[in-house]
């Protein structure tokens, strides 16, 4: 629950016996809201380039294998298939500069 104190955001957490009140920080109420992942879709875990990709639309695909080489922070980062499946969709080719959370691809489980 939150409410405003002298023009100032603050959270109430309960806790057993008690109320604790938090200041609710800018970078706090200007982060990323968490959303549930959804199965199947691939995505960027860091911003980089996508230096290899071996997945084809269509394709069978095994838990392990590679879909696809993107280079982030002067490493090269191997992008495996997380379960067994069909690709359904490829949203990134040789070369793209991706962002964090940039969806690359889409494994349709079998």
């Amino acid at each position: 629950m939150e409410e405003k104190i002298n023009g100032k955001e603050w959270a109430n957490f309960p806790l057993e016996d008690d109320v604790y009140k938090t200041l609710l920080t800018k970078k706090f109420k200007n982060r990323e809201v968490w959303h549930k992942p959804v199965v199947g879709e691939i995505l960027s875990s860091l911003p980089g380039t996508v230096l290899t990709v071996t997945a084809i639309v269509g394709a069978s695909v095994k838990a392990g294998d590679l879909l696809l080489i993107q280079e982030a922070m002067k490493m090269q980062n191997r992008i495996l298939a997380p379960f067994d499946g069909v690709v359904k969709e490829l949203d990134v080719k040789e070369g793209d500069k991706i962002g964090k959370n940039h969806l690359m691809a889409k494994i349709e489980p079998k």
